[in-house]
């Protein structure tokens, strides 16, 4: 069921920077025209192909967002709250380069892209901050061909594992954030490979146990990683 976004959620999505800075009238003005949704897990939220009607924000929840073609399939990112997906498209005016399904039960706010855009048009602050985050879009893309095409699929999947394990905290023991199916789509490998992967990493002290990884030597698993700043670090 649709609803108004309530207030006691616009501090969450004013902290974004996508929306921190601009005047606080034009950002009612977005709000007035935003509604919030329930999602239940695996339901398409856009589908690659289709105007791209609405700038969408995940409240709560995950979303897998993925790409089609000739009967395959492919996950190209995970989207995590609080945070935007497919501003590129909304701010172009053209229609979705990927599909987006929840992973598990989401909340997602949904803003009209033509109130985007003609916000846009009058807020200086707004518009920088759309330039700042297409820009780090655009890096976040390049880094992602780089951890593709530099590295074989078991770095992939090492420095994968470091970059989770940066979000967990940094302890010894986190889980997988998806099945490892989806895992697989996600580096670019078969579920084989993958699989094969995983066994590889055992002399650097890497186990699996279902969905949850131990790392028993953190030296030799950063050893054989080798994380660099150019293609690791989500910040610069």
């Amino acid at each position: 069921m649709r609803t108004s976004i309530p207030e006691a959620d616009y501090p969450e999505v004013r902290r974004l920077q996508l929306f921190s800075a601009m005047d606080e009238a034009h950002f009612a003005s977005l709000m007035r025209g935003a509604y919030v949704q329930n999602f239940p897990p695996q339901i398409e939220l856009i589908t690659e192909g289709e105007p791209s009607d609405f700038l969408h924000i995940i409240l709560s929840g995950s979303v897998d967002l993925f790409s089609t073609w000739n009967d395959r399939e492919t996950s190209m990112a995970m989207a995590r709250p609080v945070s935007t997906f497919i501003l590129a498209a909304t701010m172009r005016d053209a229609p979705y380069l990927m599909s987006a399904r929840t992973l598990e039960k989401s909340r997602i706010a949904l803003i009209p892209s033509q109130d985007v855009r003609a916000i846009f048009d009058i807020d200086r602050e707004f518009a920088r901050a759309i330039v700042m985050e297409l820009s780090l879009c655009y890096r976040s893309v390049i880094k992602s061909q780089k951890d593709l095409k530099l590295r074989s699929s078991i770095e992939r999947l090492a420095n994968y594992l470091l970059r989770l394990q940066i979000r967990a905290g940094g302890h010894a023991d986190f889980d997988l954030e998806f099945e490892k199916r989806r895992l697989a789509s996600y580096l670019g490998m078969t579920p084989e490979n993958l699989s094969r992967a995983f066994k590889g990493l055992q002399p650097y002290g890497v186990f699996v146990d279902g969905n949850r990884i131990t790392i028993s030597n953190q030296d030799d698993f950063e050893g054989f990683a080798k994380p660099a700043a150019l293609i690791d670090d989500p910040s610069s």
